[in-house]
Parts: C-alpha cells; structure tokens; sequence
C-alpha cells in the first residue's frame, strides 16, 4: 500500500487529461461522483488539496469539497452551488439507486 506521502506525489504528478470529464460535470453541474475520478477514499481523505490542484492545472478554478456516505460513494462538489448536506442526500438516493439495481 502506498503511504501518504507517495499518494500525494502520484496524485500531484497525475495528467490533467485524466480528470478533464470530471471537470466538465463540474462546470455543468457542480458534482461529480467517485466513479467518474480517479480517486478514492483514501485519496479524498489525504489528498483533497493535491487533488483541487490537479484540477486547476486542467481547467476547473472553483473551490472544491467533497462528501462521503458511509464509505460507500464520495461526491466532489462546488460549495457555492451545492450545500454539504443536499449532496449528502443525493449520495445517498444515488448509492440506494445503486443497490436497488444490483438486487
């Protein structure tokens, strides 16, 4: 497993290309979720400012913030369009769609 230190190195050395999609849900919508980054947990848990940088160096410079559900989804989000607890809503009607498909 990679320590903290290597996780912010590899985020902060990471293409801008790699995020460009989430960047534009963002700029359309103001939140992107997990699955449409290259991240995870632990990426949003250490690297949050690692992870606002990469997304200035491909274009998006907006505040950034992110929110999880019970370790089950995360969700990057705009806080000047978004409050923390309507996304924190949506993830949870978005994980509950999930589960309801998968059953």
């Amino acid at each position: 497993m990679l320590d903290v230190r290597q996780l912010k190195y590899t985020v902060s050395r990471m293409a801008p290309e790699e995020v460009r999609e989430a960047v534009e849900e963002l700029r359309l919508e103001g939140l992107v979720t997990d699955g449409k980054t290259p991240f995870g947990r632990l990426h949003f848990n250490t690297c949050l400012a690692e992870i606002e940088a990469l997304f200035q160096r491909a274009g998006y410079h907006r505040q950034l913030d992110v929110v999880g559900y019970q370790g089950q989804a995360y969700a990057l989000f705009d806080p000047a369009r978004w409050e923390p607890v309507q996304v924190l809503r949506w993830l949870k009607d978005y994980v509950d769609s999930r589960q309801v498909e998968s059953a």
